[in-house]
């Protein structure tokens, strides 16, 4: 579903049927301690663009709230693990590494084998 910052998330939630206005964070709620969400958060929140990225089926994402200084807004921060290779991941962008490896196209010499002088 869209975001009130315009952006694809799997995690927001938005009731508008016959005039109702309920909205929420998903992804939030299923914290430990479930987190409060507010529409101003979406802004520059990185779960959609780690999902555009990234697609894993064994990467979890865990998200918390933090003021990077008393006097800017409050920003969410999500750290990743891989329950696949039980460690946490270091870039969400990326992924681990182990489940989806770089086709070898990527990796290896840049230079065909047939060049011409």
């Amino acid at each position: 579903m869209r975001t009130p910052a315009g952006k694809e998330c799997p995690y927001f939630f938005g009731d508008y049927y016959r005039g109702r206005n309920i909205e929420e964070c998903r992804l939030l709620n299923q914290a430990q301690t479930p987190l409060r969400w507010k529409r101003s958060l979406c802004a520059d929140c990185p779960v959609p663009g780690i999902l555009l990225a990234n697609a894993c089926t064994y990467m979890i994402l865990k998200p918390e709230l933090y003021r990077p200084f008393p006097f800017i807004r409050q920003q969410v921060r999500v750290t990743a693990f891989c329950t696949k290779t039980k460690q946490t991941v270091i870039e969400p962008h990326i992924g681990c590494g182990e489940c989806h490896q770089l086709p070898d196209v990527f990796s290896g010499d840049l230079h065909d084998d047939h060049t011409t002088p």
